[in-house]
C-alpha cells in the first residue's frame, strides 16, 4: 500500500482492510472483486491482487505467518528485493541490506557529491557496511527521515542516479484506463465490452479500450462469458 503512495493517504486504507481481513486466511478466501472494490484509490491495482495471491501462498506454505527471511518473502507474488528487504527488516527488526529512493539520497549525498550517473551496484555495498544490524529497523527509520528531509532542503540528489526516471503522468495513461475498467466493473455487475466502455469515468479510444480490456483478461483480472465481462474468482 506505502509503494508510491503518501503514508497519510494510505492508514485508512489499512484500518478497513484489516478489520476485513485480519488474517492470511481471511484474504484468501475473500472474492477477487471485494478486494479490488477495497484497492480503489491506491493505484496499480495489480498489487491488490497480488497481496490476496500471497495470502493464499502464506496460508498455505507458512502456516499463515509471514515469513521473516528475504529470500522466502521474494519468492511471493508481487515482491521484489526491496519490499522484502524492507518487510523482514520493519516486520522482524531483520538486518537486510535493501534501497529505496530516500535511502538512495542519503547515500548520494554523502559518498557521491558532484557526482552523476550513480547506480545502485555502487550504492549497496555502503548500505551493507553502515547497517546497524543489533537495530536495522531504527537505522533504516532514520536514513528514510533524513532522506526526505534532504530533498526538502536541497535539489533531490536522487536525481543524480543512474535509475532516476521523471514519472509519466497518470491522466491520460493506459494504466488510467485499466484503473478504469476495474472500477467499472466492480461498481456494477457483469456487463459487454460496449457497455463497459459507456461506465468508463475517462475517455478512452477503441482500440486503447480494447487493448486494456484484453490485458486484464489476460493477467487474470477479467473473465468473460457469454459476452459478458466480470471480475474472475
Amino acid at each position: 500500500m506505502l509503494q508510491q503512495t503518501q503514508t497519510e493517504r494510505v492508514i485508512p486504507y489499512w484500518i478497513r482492510w484489516m478489520e476485513k481481513w485480519p488474517s492470511a486466511a481471511a484474504l484468501s478466501a475473500a472474492p477477487l472483486e471485494e478486494v479490488l472494490k477495497e484497492w480503489i484509490g491506491l493505484g496499480y491495482n495489480r498489487r491488490g491482487k497480488y497481496l490476496k495471491e500471497c495470502a493464499g501462498i502464506i496460508e498455505r506454505d507458512f502456516e499463515g505467518k509471514v515469513p521473516c527471511a528475504p529470500e522466502a518473502l521474494a519468492s511471493l507474488p508481487g515482491i521484489g528485493p526491496y519490499t522484502a528487504g524492507a518487510i523482514a527488516c520493519f516486520a522482524y527488526n531483520y538486518p537486510s541490506v535493501f534501497i529505496e529512493t530516500n535511502i538512495r539520497s542519503v547515500m548520494l549525498h554523502f559518498f557521491f557529491s558532484g557526482q552523476d550517473g550513480i547506480s545502485d551496484r555502487e550504492i549497496m555495498p555502503l548500505i551493507e557496511e553502515t547497517l546497524d544490524r543489533n537495530d536495522s529497523r531504527k537505522w533504516y527509520w532514520a536514513l528514510m527521515d533524513y532522506g526526505a528531509a534532504l530533498k526538502k532542503q536541497k535539489s533531490n540528489p536522487s536525481r543524480r542516479s543512474a535509475h532516476y526516471t521523471k514519472q509519466s503522468s497518470f491522466t491520460g495513461s493506459f494504466r488510467q484506463i485499466r484503473g478504469s475498467l476495474i472500477r467499472a466493473l466492480v461498481a456494477g455487475n457483469p456487463a459487454s465490452a460496449e457497455e463497459l466502455r459507456m461506465r468508463l469515468d475517462v475517455a478512452a479510444g477503441e482500440e486503447d479500450f480494447y487493448r486494456a480490456l484484453e490485458a486484464l483478461k489476460k493477467e487474470s483480472f477479467v473473465v468473460e462469458e457469454d459476452g459478458k465481462y466480470r471480475i474472475s474468482g
